[in-house]
């Protein structure tokens, strides 16, 4: 090819941005965050149903009991089930079109939402462990214990219930945030159980069991807070799986024409991966030659690796290659000091 070496600059490093249903064919009628973030939507509503009818009958058994441990365990819950609306509506802002101002889309609110949940899980640490130490130094008796006792039993059902849908789903469609809401469902469903042992110890005649439960319950939450915050922050600040970029490349390299794959990049956008490739190709091949296969790479991509929802694909011709070759060198102009870019 005889370009200009600016001209040929121009045309081989054209960005090609394909979103995944760019394909010359469809594999469906349903967009897929579409799809996604529907089923998403219907595991927020049945999990926020379920742990809102648990959280209502434990209530009712506190009031009759008193019981500090099973206190700590209902505002957990109550605590669990409101994380669902902060997710809800994530999940519904996800349905929306990107736009001039938000070309992106909207599905950061759905990371934005994961720090909420966090919040409200710390918040309900803070409220059971007040609770738990309040009764410790002004101790109280704990009534209608087998109550109680089929209260941490429903407690236990109900959360286990909602932690298997929302993991469930929450990795079938790529959601950090859903994911991390159901562990939290499972260990509430845990520390329900040890709301028996409270029980127990009341029993026998150690009423300091139940506050002593109740702590052990607020350390549990704060665990849970420590493991899902660093979840959700990794993804807020761009952060990915190990293994994401290591598939992208090796998906990347089975295209033909491809010399060389040499920056892959990745971030999360909600529960859709947003990724961007520097390959190299031979300098002699055509604009459309380079389309050609940056076209054929987002194809690959979009078949090999999950909750892809679209790739940039910069061309390099091979000896050209990385991004070293796109700084420009030290200058001066307009009167500036000397800089580079």
């Amino acid at each position: 090819m005889d370009h200009e070496p600016d001209s040929r600059d121009d045309h081989h490093h054209e960005r090609h941005r394909a979103a995944s249903a760019g394909h010359a064919h469809t594999h469906g009628a349903i967009d897929p965050l579409i799809a996604t973030t529907q089923r998403g939507i219907w595991a927020i509503k049945w999990s926020f149903a379920g742990l809102m009818a648990t959280t209502l009958l434990q209530a009712v058994v506190v009031y009759l009991s008193g019981s500090v441990a099973l206190l700590a365990d209902t505002i957990h819950n109550f605590g669990d089930a409101s994380t669902a609306i902060p997710l809800w509506i994530a999940f519904a802002l996800a349905r929306l079109k990107p736009n001039r101002r938000f070309s992106f889309g909207y599905g950061r609110v759905e990371d934005l939402a994961g720090v909420t949940i966090v919040l409200i899980i710390l918040f309900s640490a803070l409220v059971s462990g007040y609770q738990a130490i309040n009764r410790l130094l002004h101790p109280q008796p704990v009534g209608y214990l087998g109550a109680v006792v089929a209260a941490s039993v429903i407690g236990f059902v109900g959360n286990e219930a909602v932690a298997v849908l929302r993991m469930r789903v929450g990795k079938e469609i790529g959601s950090a945030a859903l994911v991390a809401d159901g562990y939290h469902a499972r260990v509430d469903g845990l520390t329900s159980l040890a709301v028996l042992v409270g029980a127990l110890g009341v029993w026998l005649g150690y009423p300091l069991a139940d506050p002593i439960v109740g702590l052990l319950i607020t350390a549990a939450i704060l665990r849970i807070v420590w493991e899902s915050g660093s979840t959700v922050f990794t993804r807020l600040l761009d952060g990915v799986e190990a293994g994401v970029l290591e598939d992208l490349s090796h998906a990347a390299r089975h295209v033909p024409g491809i010399r060389e794959v040499t920056e892959v990049r990745a971030r999360w956008l909600g529960h859709r991966l947003h990724a961007e490739l520097n390959i190299a190709v031979d300098p002699k091949l055509s604009v459309a030659q380079g389309h050609a296969i940056a076209k054929e790479v987002q194809h690959l991509l979009s078949h090999h690796v999950r909750y892809l929802s679209s790739a940039t694909i910069h061309i390099d011709p091979i000896d050209e290659a990385g991004e070293q070759h796109h700084r420009i060198r030290r200058h001066a102009h307009d009167g500036l000091p000397v800089h580079s870019h």
